[in-house]
């Protein structure tokens, strides 16, 4: 894998039960990115995050497009996503959502 393929896929938990997902190359800074209030606007005052759930998503291209498909679940889909923790999202993706 070279080093433009080691994206990720996050999904953050703020105090409140609401999920955030994301994309990053480094899961750990981009956590402390948006503890500190330096990521995204939506998060900013939420209070503590904690990390729900993060796995590799290939390259950026990849990233986009399964972090396109994770925001588009249901928060029911989400939690179940977070509770399965799958070793391949894009697998998972595909037979919990249609290709569309």
């Amino acid at each position: 894998m070279s080093a433009t393929s080691h994206w990720f896929l996050y999904m953050l938990r703020t105090p409140t039960g609401m999920l955030y997902t994301g994309i990053t190359t480094d899961v750990v800074r981009r956590l402390g990115q948006h503890q500190t209030g330096k990521g995204a606007k939506s998060l900013r005052g939420k209070g503590e995050l904690t990390l729900a759930f993060h796995c590799p998503a290939g390259d950026r291209s990849l990233a986009s497009k399964l972090e396109i498909k994770v925001k588009k679940l249901s928060k029911v889909q989400k939690e179940l996503l977070v509770r399965s923790a799958p070793q391949c999202l894009e697998s998972y993706l595909d037979l919990t959502v249609s290709g569309k």
